[in-house]
């Protein structure tokens, strides 16, 4: 390959020399198209530059944005943990309460020390902004909701919560969980 380059080379500067060494106007136009040749050649390099410019370009694009992808997703699966390892970590101690209640045994103090894990275990929703959703009176709303049974009752309203099957719980705005419910009417 390069023996065909030199060739090439020695084959231009002939060209060139003959161009150069021509006074006869015979010969102008030999010089005019080997100064056009070579302009040519030069534009041909020059775009060949640019072109390659604009592929490493795009391959530093093409890495940079494969490389946010796997940190993105790495990102997303710390993010799951903590806040997996988080809500875990709140509810430990409701656990670890429960296991001391299971070993005491029954009775009055075992009542009292349900109680008091409930209310413990509904602190803990507390401060995690998950509240309870659906109360006996309430009115009937399918976003909320979930009616199982339907009952005539005297003195309730139509589409009144009756009775509370399952509680529902929403954490701020959003449902966790419908409460599945009896409705009036």
């Amino acid at each position: 390959m390069a023996k065909k380059k030199t060739e090439k080379e020695e084959l231009k500067e002939e060209v060139k020399e003959e161009a150069t060494a021509a006074s006869t106007p015979e010969e102008d136009p030999l010089r005019e198209a080997t100064l056009a040749l070579n302009e040519a050649q030069k534009e041909l390099e020059e775009t060949k530059a640019k072109l390659q410019e604009a592929e490493d370009r795009t391959l530093r694009i093409l890495a940079e944005y494969d490389n946010f992808k796997k940190r993105t997703v790495k990102e997303k699966e710390e993010l799951y943990f903590a806040a997996a390892a988080d809500v875990i970590k709140k509810l430990l101690p409701v656990f670890d309460n429960l296991d001391r209640a299971q070993m005491a045994g029954d009775g009055e103090n075992y009542r009292k020390g349900v109680e008091m894990i409930l209310s413990q275990f509904g602190d803990v929703l507390n401060s995690m902004d998950v509240h309870q959703i659906a109360q006996v009176g309430d009115e009937f709303d399918p976003v909320f909701h979930e009616a199982i049974f339907r009952e005539e009752k005297e003195g309730a309203p139509e589409n009144t919560i009756t009775e509370v099957l399952q509680k529902g719980y929403a954490m701020g705005e959003k449902v966790i969980r419908h409460a599945m419910v009896k409705v009036s009417g």
